[in-house]
């Protein structure tokens, strides 16, 4: 036989069912939100993105036609970079320098012919640190001195920037397209022409791996990648691809078709006539030695 509750456990028991039965209620009603992506997840920013989220990184580009930029990085170097400035104009090529704003600062009228010759003139910081590795306030600090810089030069600033080694963080991209309207321009095609291999190896490793939409990377601080040249311009040619600035390129994305979208990335291709794809832009990791 139960012995009957006692007044005070009936009335706890009451309240706490009432509880219960009033918690279940708000679950059912706004279930919980899913867990916030980490804070040091890479942001892929293509040309896809929405107006609402605009694209501000770019190892590619996504376009219709044969167009490649060819990007110079870590000049001007006093000797070379007008060396490979009479090449650009023999060849009839634009192209764009992503430059040291120290650099800029001692060879000014090396920067102002580039950009009299109509190549883009673009930042890679004022004394090349990895950003990835760096507080917000030396970051800054780098990035003001070579917009300064290259402001004197040329009488305007710019609004592409390139970290380099590629290192740069996700978070550092998005304060730095608010703070100094930058899109950061990393690259697809990498010859590693700093590692110095001779200039066929560089010319091979260029022509195997661009494609429609491709940014080539190279640098006008070494004798072999200016001697590569000559013969790197005239095959690319050959394959029917047409060179404009990294802004020409930018302003000619298309949104990424839905069937290119996946997490793998696309199939490198090395020619024209080939459906081109956009490749995602990828931070490389801070300890990267690619200068």
């Amino acid at each position: 036989m139960k012995l009957p509750l006692p007044a005070s456990r009936c009335i706890l028991f009451l309240a706490s069912s009432l509880i219960l039965s009033a918690t279940g209620c708000l679950t059912a009603q706004n279930p919980a939100a899913p867990a916030a992506a980490s804070p040091t997840a890479p942001v892929v920013a293509s040309p896809s993105s929405t107006a609402a989220e605009p694209a501000i990184s770019y190892s590619a580009v996504h376009v219709d036609g044969p167009h490649i930029a060819m990007t110079f990085d870590d000049g001007p170097s006093e000797k070379l970079t007008p060396d490979l400035l009479d090449l650009l104009a023999k060849h009839h090529i634009r192209a764009t320098f992503f430059v040291i704003g120290r650099n800029v600062a001692e060879h000014p009228e090396i920067v102002q012919r580039a950009a009299r010759e109509g190549h883009e003139i673009a930042s890679h910081s004022w004394s090349h640190p990895a950003f990835g590795k760096m507080g917000d306030d030396r970051v800054r600090t780098e990035l003001q001195k070579t917009d300064d810089a290259i402001r004197a030069a040329i009488g305007k600033r710019t609004t592409l920037m390139r970290p380099p080694y590629g290192s740069i963080t996700a978070r550092q991209k998005k304060w730095i397209n608010v703070d100094f309207g930058y899109r950061t321009i990393l690259w697809d095609v990498d010859p590693l022409d700093w590692k110095r291999p001779g200039p066929a190896v560089i010319t091979s490793r260029i022509l195997k791996e661009t494609r429609a939409g491709s940014i080539i990377l190279a640098h006008d601080i070494h004798p072999g990648t200016i001697k590569a040249m000559p013969e790197t311009f005239e095959q690319l040619a050959a394959k029917g691809f047409k060179f404009v600035t990294v802004s020409e390129l930018l302003a000619m994305g298309k949104p990424r078709p839905a069937q290119e979208t996946s997490s793998e990335g696309p199939t490198p291709l090395s020619s024209p006539g080939a459906s081109p794809v956009v490749m995602p832009s990828v931070t490389p990791a801070p300890g990267r030695s690619q200068p």
